[in-house]
């Protein structure tokens, strides 16, 4: 089958780009990829004018770096694999950062008409952030996709209660093994200045609010106030948590906070093994299944999530020992978002107490993640999902805000029609869409 796959890709810094780089050279055995980021997007339009492909592949999400999709999403229905189930925050950020204010106003109202209208005048204003979440501006990808996936069976139940008629189905994530160098616990300790002895938690990916930095800052130095034997690490662009050197600063155990910036793919596995726990908290949420939090499970590392209600069916230990599913063994520690401070502390607490227990969440969580979330798995998955995908017709949807019909060709019309070039043919979409819907929708 021939596809073009709409995608952030290496070196771009996001998680996505390295799930597709992980995945594409399993799928490439049995397809035609062609590959379009951001910078490579523009060549899909000739390419697909020369030789129509059999589906386009969306991997979308909340970051900046998925931006550029939906240009081409509504006018080429495809699958769309959906990343976060809230799409609001980059949305608005895309839109109104060019001063589109009416597109934004419409799409809102389209995706929503049961909000109030004046909500987008606060987020013009630039009053948005969290209550973004409350909003996640799904319904156009709804209902121009052929199929939309989510790494999540529950999430999956929800959207399709909220939108009947869209095709939405769910399909496991997965990551690759992370890989280290011999040596690389004592020699990545030695580096940041952890003795070998200590117990190192540790904290991937983006640093940000959302990842509960702050919580984890206090609960380490609450933790540290009592034990001198640990150490926090950082792993991660702090470029969207620009509180952090202050926060650090103003702690007595600042020299036992580590902070490495921005890691690339490569020394992640090192890190991984310097690491005895990892804490991988969320809130608010995206709805999204943590890849950070699959790596350490796949490295073999005690972990520590948010107990958050799409993450139920995990099977996990709270910090006083219960378990959330009686039969089946922990794979991490849960932290409960009403009690967070105090949760965060307890369990810190407990993992630095107790090395048979961090032991036996290590090995009960790389046993979860080899059952359920390798590289192999989800291209199992994407091979039933791209044939499902290709046998659905394209929708047909005409009710969409007009910033997504607008083409931008009235210059060109105007100019090919002195000359009696029928512009029509040459604007024509490939993949059996209708005419084009806007350039930069």
């Amino acid at each position: 089958m021939r596809i073009a796959w709409f995608s952030p890709l290496p070196p771009a810094r996001s998680g996505v780009a390295a799930y597709s780089a992980d995945l594409l050279p399993r799928l490439d055995a049995s397809h035609a990829i062609d590959r379009f980021s951001a910078a490579t997007a523009h060549e899909f339009l000739w390419k697909a004018r020369r030789r129509p492909y059999d589906l386009a592949v969306y991997q979308l999400g909340n970051a900046p770096c998925h931006d550029y999709m939906w240009g081409y999403l509504a006018a080429f229905p495809g699958l769309v694999v959906l990343h976060d189930a809230r799409l609001h925050q980059a949305r608005a950020r895309d839109l109104l950062h060019q001063g589109r204010f009416d597109d934004y106003r419409r799409e809102f109202w389209y995706d929503h008409p049961d909000a109030r209208r004046d909500f987008v005048e606060y987020a013009i204003a630039g009053l948005g952030g969290p209550i973004y979440y409350c909003w996640p501006m799904l319904r156009v990808v709804m209902r121009t996709s052929r199929l939309i996936a989510v790494h999540n069976p529950r999430v999956a139940a929800d959207l399709h209660e909220e939108f009947a008629e869209a095709p939405i189905t769910a399909i496991r994530l997965g990551t690759a093994l992370p890989r280290a160098a011999a040596g690389a616990r004592d020699r990545v300790r030695d580096a940041l200045g952890v003795p070998r002895d200590a117990t190192l938690f540790a904290a991937f990916g983006k640093i940000t609010a959302e990842k509960r930095t702050g919580a984890i800052l206090g609960a380490f130095d609450a933790l540290a106030h009592e034990r001198s034997d640990v150490h926090l690490l950082l792993a991660g662009d702090a470029t969207d948590y620009p509180a952090l050197r202050r926060e650090i600063a103003a702690s007595p155990h600042a020299a036992r906070v580590h902070v490495t910036g921005y890691l690339p793919d490569e020394a992640i596995g090192d890190a991984l093994a310097a690491a005895d726990v990892c804490l991988c908290l969320r809130w608010p949420t995206a709805l999204e299944t943590s890849a950070s939090w699959l790596q350490c499970l796949a490295a073999g590392r005690a972990t520590v999530i948010s107990d958050l209600a799409h993450l139920v069916d995990i099977p996990t230990l709270d910090p006083g020992g219960r378990r959330s599913h009686p039969a089946r063994e922990p794979v991490a520690l849960r932290i409960d978002l009403l009690d967070e401070d105090a949760s965060v502390r307890l369990a810190m607490g407990r993992l630095a107490d107790d090395r048979p227990l961090r032991d036996t969440l290590a090995r009960a969580g790389h046993a979860y993640w080899s059952a359920n979330h390798t590289v192999d798995v989800m291209a199992a998955d994407y091979e039933r999902l791209i044939a499902e995908a290709a046998a659905r017709p394209a929708p047909a949807v005409r009710d969409l805000p007009a910033h997504f019909y607008e083409d931008h060709s009235a210059n060109a019309r105007a100019l090919t029609a002195r000359f009696g070039i029928e512009i029509e043919k040459v604007l024509s979409p490939a993949l059996g869409a209708r005419r084009s819907p806007a350039s930069q929708p």
